[in-house]
């Protein structure tokens, strides 16, 4: 799916001052502004501690803002939203269907009113001939593809991903990361995913947004011009080395700002 150039897309969410000060005084975030845009796929980059998995909650609803306006453009719908979390987060007595079912079953769907959307679902993770297995008899990396695959059931305008890939080890990781941008092509949706992997972001965003703690704040937004689809060539091309130093320069510069 061909996307518009990055800065002709509708925003889908803006966020604006967004602060965020917990018991205690501790403050996860100061006055972050951005805006997610239509096809956007937006990595939050940097240290721990410095607020990405915060600001990723508020986008969620699961937290709310001390300061500053978070506002929905066209108003946010039942289906709008996807989350994938770091774990997997499946519910252990469910099978696969039953887990990629739970978006609709919220919303009082019957699960032989919604059984195409959750096979095909199932089909573009590959997971089609896993649909009666359990999460226990799952390698990690296919819990993580149901996780995805339940997030993505509904057709969301947008999803949040908290550094879903990290406790994955390497070669999963670069498939899975495949698999999603595939994914996402298919599906047409807006994604923000929280990593602290410079390769990762790169690879996988058209927008880096570098960020730095103690106040968690954006320093930098980095463009990754590099079109779509994109595979091993690109992981082993210059231009992505070129933008791979430029991110972590970028992240360099947040941590030095951090300490």
């Amino acid at each position: 799916m061909t996307q518009p150039p990055i800065f002709d897309r509708a925003p889908v969410m803006t966020l604006q001052g967004i602060n965020k000060t917990f018991a205690g005084g501790v403050t996860a975030l100061d006055g972050l502004t951005m805006s997610v845009n239509a096809g956007d796929f937006i990595s939050l980059l940097g240290p721990s501690g410095c607020g990405k998995s915060t600001a990723l909650r508020i986008m969620a609803g699961l937290t709310q803002p001390t300061a500053g306006r978070m506002e929905w453009h066209g108003g946010q719908q039942a289906g709008d939203l996807g989350v994938v979390f770091q774990e997997a987060t499946l519910m252990p007595w469910a099978t696969v269907a039953d887990n990629v079912w739970l978006p609709f079953r919220l919303r009082g769907q019957t699960y032989n009113a919604v059984k195409d959307e959750v096979l095909e679902v199932l089909r573009l993770v590959g997971l089609e001939k896993f649909q009666t297995a359990y999460p226990r008899e799952l390698s990690g990396g296919m819990r993580m593809r149901v996780s995805i695959a339940r997030a993505m059931v509904t057709r969301p305008r947008l999803i949040l991903m908290d550094e879903p890939f990290a406790a994955l080890d390497e070669i999963t990781r670069f498939k899975l990361n495949n698999d999603l941008l595939a994914l996402k092509d298919r599906i047409g949706c807006t994604v923000v995913f929280v990593t602290h992997s410079v390769f990762e972001s790169v690879f996988l965003s058209d927008r880096i947004v570098v960020m730095a703690a103690r106040p968690g704040r954006v320093v930098r937004e980095l463009s990754v011009d590099a079109p779509y689809p994109r595979d091993e060539e690109f992981r082993t091309s210059a231009d992505y080395a070129a933008h791979c130093r430029a991110a972590s320069d970028a992240l360099h510069t947040a941590m030095e700002a951090a300490a």
